[in-house]
């Protein structure tokens, strides 16, 4: 997906750069469909779009672009798509948010203008890194800086006074009014991401202005030196786009001799960069080259010896609280605090010098309250440093470290206080939606952010179920979101590693190997949960410095990330998260009886007649689950809404299959519906045994009778449905997907078995239950279609003739296999391209080999989703449909979504397909086998435009 999806982007940078826009617009659209998350991909197809005219799509992108990146560009842009759409109003509005923010764009001066006199304003105004701000009026002006009035005069340029840099907030009024883009946010203006690191050559970094990534940065070394960085880093890995940072490397001529401890790096607004304070020494440690000092020397991870679990007391407890900026995420951490913390325990809050006038006045207030004790920086010092200066006023007592973007729920303390109770316990760290190994309900996909009310509801569940869980599972380190330290560890093990881990990342991950190497253990407390918003202060740096602190976590403690590995491997809290995954979707049965429907893994028709299946039995008052396959077993899944997520009810099978009867007993099963079986392990087959319940079957595919499935030969030819000898010889030829090592006989025998102890056997059409019962003549099948048929040919007006002096366009759609089409597809597109013929084909779609079909000139627009097909089927602007099966499809939902689409449409005689075209009324079916030349010219007279 990853190859055709770079080769699509190139290919549409191709068109593009060669002047074809639509057919770059084709491409790159075929590429977002296959990198859906990728900001680059976006982007290019958002430039596209505004090229060709679809400003709608741009603005859409351009908006997703700016919520996800805070992209200047794409804030700028939206401004040109919204006056090209006529939205004046809007169009201004917007382009005076992003001015407050960022540079301007040097070729939007002149639309600049043109709206601020549009919309009846004086003037505009932009603000740069170098120190000035550049002012477009008509009227007289005033420049102030927080409040105090700098210049006076006329439009031009003003140049700020010394100690600018340290102001919020600059005004530029023209009269009374402020001018468009006032008033300037001067510290969204300056801020700088940035990373320096020790290396073997040095130190060397990047940084940039996001706001004005055309301003040439400079930094300001621990000696006073300026260093101009005028070139671009050629290599930083970014998730943002159109991210240009310049990079340095300042070689061993630069730093002082010897062992100097770390080094300050500055931006040229007196900030440090990233990753700064540096000690250059670090780059022997992680490069292995050089004689390193003692507090650098490696410490290998080792199962060292714990110390003995006895009973000990605790003199008491604090909480330390960094803080930093968000105010409304730290004033409702420190609100849930505040409301939960239990008599006697002292808060200590540290302020690292937040940018935030508002936050630091809350503090304040708190301060004055009696409510907290406030430690306040000069200048920011990062995570560890802060964490650091709090512990230090604990004075013996245990310490709960909390991150101020988490919210607290009643009783947390308490809960965690009583497991720190032992003398062998150096840390505890509660469940969360972002914890890293102790996650829930993943631990390897990003968790949705729970609001108070959930974090609440969450606790509560933690606390019900394992209040009286010991929890003696070793943990390879605790998580520092939020961490209790027992006092012993705390004195034993010594502070964070400020010197090595600058802003954070990797600094608690530190002290509990040097804790578990004085023999303390790391465990988890799952009777507590506590919301995590995550990280909002590092910006695009934080994933480099995340990988910059690894390396040197993983230098100082080899064997660590196979320590951690193997804990994953092994996963002991997942009985836990199944607990609470079970729990949860108890709760959401309330009262009712449960459906389980059985299901493949494999999505498509399938997976969409389960999603219907399960909501018409949800209407009915019953919950819906579904069993999918997975590599050891299956998974427990409700269907119906992905924000509901229970990841953990997986079973490996046939070794848990009694934790499966008894999570599903539990869930009070009424019925199964079998779907589909393959993938699934054969005690599967018989759950409904020992659950003592009825099931009906689902048929979907001939499966039932034939091996192969497709009822296709080797040489993708429909078999004709020969006898069971005539399919032991086509098995014994071809060979099986069955999976299982059963004869066809064995297989027939099976499966008329299970349906005569049916409850009830549904098809989808007419023709599948004929055929099923061919084969099955004892049991009765009912058709239960899957659409509504009249509904759907209601969008089809009638025949349609393509258009002269353009070639047929003919659609076809979906995930072509052989079986649906693909080697009929292909051999039209050769017939076409070698007897020129005036027919193009269109693929809604995708195939196991989409480049052998684009070299024979089909446009293939790859995946797309379903609420995404009816749209990319009207771009293609088509004359006539086409199902190219050569087998006999059970439904077939691709005929449904191009009659919605309004085309008619051609396909084989057989299976469903024909039957549902032949009762229609509409389009036409032709014999199966038909040779291509004769297909093709058969299109061309029915709906070929009339000469």
């Amino acid at each position: 997906m990853s190859a055709r999806a770079q080769a699509a982007f190139q290919r549409g940078q191709d068109a593009i750069h060669a002047g074809d826009l639509q057919d770059g617009v084709f491409w790159l659209e075929r590429a977002e469909r296959m990198a859906r998350q990728s900001p680059n991909v976006i982007w290019a197809l958002a430039i596209a779009f505004l090229n060709v005219g679809r400003v709608p799509d741009c603005l859409k992108r351009m908006e997703r672009l700016y919520g996800k990146y805070s992209l200047r560009e794409a804030a700028f842009l939206s401004v040109v798509c919204l006056v090209r759409l006529n939205e004046t109003t809007e169009a201004t509005s917007r382009l005076g948010a992003a001015l407050s923010k960022f540079h301007i764009l040097p070729e939007l001066r002149q639309l600049a203008t043109q709206l601020s006199q549009a919309t009846g304003l004086q003037g505009w105004c932009t603000a740069s890194n170098a120190g000035w701000v550049d002012v477009e009026a008509s009227g007289s002006v005033r420049v102030l800086l927080d409040g105090v009035e700098i210049g006076r005069g006329n439009c031009g340029r003003y140049t700020f006074p010394e100690g600018w840099r340290t102001a919020r907030r600059l005004e530029v009024r023209v009269g009374r009014k402020h001018a468009l883009g006032s008033p300037i946010d001067l510290q969204a203006l300056i801020r700088c991401e940035s990373l320096v690191r020790a290396t073997a050559r040095g130190l060397e970094g990047w940084l940039w202005f996001p706001s004005e990534p055309e301003h040439v940065p400079s930094i300001t070394l621990w000696d006073g030196r300026v260093i101009l960085v005028p070139e671009f880093a050629p290599d930083v890995d970014s998730d943002v786009p159109l991210s240009r940072p310049r990079s340095f490397l300042l070689d061993k001529g630069f730093i002082p001799e010897g062992d100097c401890g770390p080094l300050v790096l500055q931006d040229e607004h007196g900030r440090s960069l990233t990753g700064a304070p540096v000690d250059p020494v670090v780059g022997r440690l992680v490069s292995g080259k050089g004689k390193l000092p003692r507090r650098l020397y490696p410490v290998p991870v080792e199962s060292w010896a714990h110390r003995p679990r006895d009973a000990r007391i605790s003199i008491g407890c604090a909480v330390v609280i960094p803080v930093y900026r968000d105010l409304a995420g730290t004033t409702a951490c420190l609100r849930s605090v505040l409301e939960t913390v239990p008599p006697g325990i002292e808060i200590i809050v540290v302020d690292d010098a937040t940018p935030e006038p508002k936050l630091a006045d809350f503090l304040d207030n708190l301060v004055q309250d009696s409510k907290i004790t406030l430690v306040r920086h000069k200048s920011n010092q990062g995570f560890p440093a802060s964490a650091n200066d709090g512990m230090r006023l604990t004075a013996g007592r245990d310490v709960i470290l909390l991150n101020s973007d988490t919210l607290v729920s009643p009783g947390w303390i308490e809960r965690l206080r009583a497991r720190l109770a032992f003398t062998d316990v150096g840390t505890v760290t509660p469940f969360s939606n972002d914890a890293s190994i102790l996650s829930y309900p993943s631990v390897d996909a990003e968790n949705a952010v729970p609001d108070q009310a959930e974090a609440r509801k969450q606790d509560l569940l933690c606390q019900a179920l394992f209040s009286r869980e010991e929890a003696c599972i070793d943990l390879p380190t605790g998580n520092g979101f939020c961490m209790a330290i027992t006092a012993e560890c705390l004195a034993d093990t010594g502070l964070f590693r400020e010197d090595l881990f600058a802003q954070g990342y990797g600094e608690e991950n530190d002290f509990c190997l040097r804790a578990s190497a004085q023999g303390y253990r790391h465990f988890p407390a799952p009777d507590v949960y506590v919301a995590h918003i995550g990280s909002t202060s590092f910006g695009s740096s934080r994933k480099a410095l995340m990988g910059r602190n690894l390396e040197i976590l993983n230098a100082l403690h080899p064997g660590y990330d196979a320590k951690v590995a193997e804990f994953i491997e092994s996963d002991p809290l997942r009985d836990f998260r199944r607990q609470m995954d079970l729990s949860r979707m108890d709760d959401l049965r309330e009262e009712r009886s449960s459906i389980l429907l059985i299901q493949h893994d494999a999505g498509g028709g399938v997976g969409r007649v389960v999603r219907q299946r399960a909501q018409m039995f949800e209407q009915q008052d019953f919950l819906a689950l579904t069993l999918r396959p997975t590599f050891l077993g299956c998974k427990l899944e409700w269907p119906l809404e992905k924000e509901k997520s229970f990841p953990n009810l997986e079973f490996t099978l046939p070794e848990k299959l009694p934790f499966l009867i008894a999570a599903l007993a539990r869930l009070k099963i009424h019925s199964i519906e079998w779907h589909h079986l393959v993938g699934h392990a054969p005690c599967i087959r018989t759950l409904h045994e020992e659950l003592r319940v009825p099931y009906d079957v689902f048929v979907h595919d001939h499966i039932w009778f034939c091996p192969r499935i497709s009822l296709l030969d080797g040489h993708g030819r429909y078999c004709g449905e020969p006898d069971v000898a005539g399919c032991e010889t086509c098995i014994a030829t071809w060979g099986s997907y069955l999976g299982e090592n059963l004869t066809v006989s064995e297989l027939v025998l099976r499966s008329g078995q299970e349906f005569g102890r049916a409850n009830r056997l549904m098809v989808p059409s007419r023709d599948t239950a004929q055929r099923m019962a061919r084969h099955f003549p004892q049991n009765h099948f009912v058709p239960v279609p899957l659409e509504d048929d009249p509904v759907l040919l209601s969008n089809v007006s009638g025949q349609k003739r393509g258009v002269s002096g353009r070639p047929l366009r003919i659609c076809i759609v979906g995930g072509l296999s052989r079986w649906k089409g693909y080697d009929i597809l292909l051999a039209m597109a050769e017939c076409v391209r070698s007897l020129s013929l005036p027919v193009e084909l269109v693929l809604v779609g995708h195939t196991p080999d989409d480049e052998t079909l684009i070299a024979a000139g089909v446009k293939v627009t790859g995946e797309y989703r379903e609420d995404e097909a009816l749209d990319l089927i009207r771009e293609q602007n088509a004359d006539i449909g086409f199902i190219p099966s050569v087998a006999p499809e059970t439904w077939c939902y691709a005929l449904g979504v191009l009659w919605k689409s309004g085309l008619e449409v051609l396909c084989f005689d057989i299976g469903a397909q024909s039957e549902r075209v032949r009762f229609s009324g509409v389009g036409a079916v032709v014999p199966l086998g038909m040779p291509v030349e004769f297909l093709v010219s058969f299109i061309l007279r029915r709906w070929g435009p009339v000469s």
